[in-house]
């Protein structure tokens, strides 16, 4: 054999020894490849994902752009996202909201008046004449207000106590449109006008709110006579009640007594016993006239009533409120009348020197649970029994309390209602055994 034979079979077997190993290490060569496959996989779908991503957020983004712009032209309420409105002024009466308003709209025709109002940045010429150009800027900024303006009335004029806030941003919206229109010619709305046009709407609103609320007032004073009214036509009727019982009593024992001095024994014992009971029978009329003219003259006398209906209003309300009537539930059967489904069970009725001082301390302690935050007059109070009962014994008052309602109607209701769901559910049975074997098999 010669050399290059030797050199050539060497060759030749470190070629088949590669090729064992290729073959050993394929597996791992393949997996390498696979993972580099995948990875570069991974990287296209990763960009996907990131520019997928972007899409979606410049989508939301644009949705919620719109979708704000949108609610502010939605009558609807929106208040968790434009927030609960807080009052600017704090005048005591509706005049002076008015009276401010007219020294806004003052302010607003200065502006104009000194040129202000609407501002252009630029020196303009047409056909070289500087003139000219200010005859026709001072034409867009007239366009420019009157647009505004008219924008502006609309809004105030519609505005109310759920779109208050809706109407401040429609109002910077208009402000900002308006103001793109004139971004070719560089004229713009001054920003002090329309905080004043701010202003204007807000005075605009919290003078509707004041007016509201002046009525309310007015309505509940006038309401508050009415019932002093009809307390004191009540105490007279039954001072005039009573000093006729009491006269009739009084005549009677009088008479009874010029009797008695003509009879005796047995018949002297009788009329013994009816003067003692005309005697107490005198006694009551003169105290119950006694007691109405009291609280004819007291003002502060009354009873402190606490009530609650379960069937209009659910557990666990309580109206606490105050009445000056010599039968107090009367006023109690007036508040259960048409306005409400069911009528109301007391749980306490307070009689008190201090009535008004009573009804004002317990309105007090509860004032963070009330039913209504915006209205105080409004006696509606979330809160258990238990604590009504310990804040009345806390201010030193004692009462007798019904802890469980009676609410006659609103029970007989449910059972009612329960009784039609047995029939209604006994029908469906019997529709139900009929269908899966028939009345009759012909």
């Amino acid at each position: 054999m010669g050399f290059f034979d030797f050199l050539k079979k060497r060759e030749i077997a470190e070629i088949e020894n590669l090729k064992k190993q290729l073959e050993f290490y394929r597996p791992i060569i393949n997996v390498d490849e696979a993972a580099q496959k995948c990875q570069s996989e991974i990287e296209q779908l990763e960009i996907k994902r990131n520019e997928l991503s972007k899409g979606y957020d410049q989508g939301l983004d644009t949705y919620t752009s719109l979708r704000k712009e949108i609610s502010l032209f939605e009558s609807k309420l929106d208040l968790i996202e434009y927030g609960i409105y807080e009052p600017v002024y704090d005048f005591e009466k509706s005049d002076e909201y008015r009276e401010t308003q007219k020294k806004i709209i003052e302010k607003q025709k200065d502006l104009i008046k000194n040129d202000r109002a609407a501002i252009c940045s630029a020196e303009w010429t047409i056909e070289g004449s500087a003139l000219k150009g200010r005859v026709v800027i001072n034409r867009f900024k007239k366009l420019m207000l009157r647009a505004f303006n008219g924008e502006s009335s609309a809004l105030i004029s519609k505005v109310k106590w759920n779109n208050v806030v809706q109407m401040s941003e429609r109002l910077s919206k208009s402000y900002a449109d308006i103001n793109k229109l004139g971004e070719g010619f560089k004229v713009s709305l001054s920003i002090d006008y329309l905080k004043l046009k701010k202003s204007e709407l807000t005075l605009e609103y919290e003078y509707q709110a004041k007016r509201q609320q002046e009525k309310e007032n007015m309505q509940a004073i006038q309401e508050e006579l009415r019932e002093e009214e009809k307390a004191r036509r009540e105490f007279e009727q039954a001072q005039r009640e009573a000093e006729k019982q009491e006269a009739v009593f009084l005549n009677a024992l009088e008479k009874a007594r010029l009797e008695m001095g003509l009879v005796s024994g047995e018949e002297y014992d009788k009329m013994n016993s009816k003067i003692a009971m005309l005697e107490i029978e005198l006694a009551l009329a003169r105290e119950k006239k006694e007691r109405a003219l009291s609280m004819a003259q007291q003002t502060k006398r009354g009873h402190v009533y606490i009530i609650s209906n379960i069937g209009s209003f659910g557990e666990n309300v309580f109206k606490i409120g105050m009445t000056r009537r010599l039968e107090p539930n009367d006023r109690i059967r007036e508040l259960g009348d048409a306005s409400v489904p069911f009528k109301f069970d007391v749980h306490a009725m307070i009689y008190s020197d201090e009535a008004r001082t009573l009804e004002y301390e317990l309105h007090k302690a509860f004032s963070d649970k009330k039913v209504n935050m915006l209205n105080y007059r409004r006696e509606f109070f979330n809160v258990s029994l238990e604590e009504i009962e310990h804040k009345i014994s806390e201010l030193g008052f004692k009462a007798e309390f019904t802890a469980i309602p009676e609410a006659m109607e609103f029970r007989e209701t449910l059972l009612v209602k329960e009784q039609g769901k047995l029939v209604i559910d006994c029908e469906l049975s019997d529709e139900s055994l009929e269908n899966e074997f028939p009345r009759s098999l012909f």
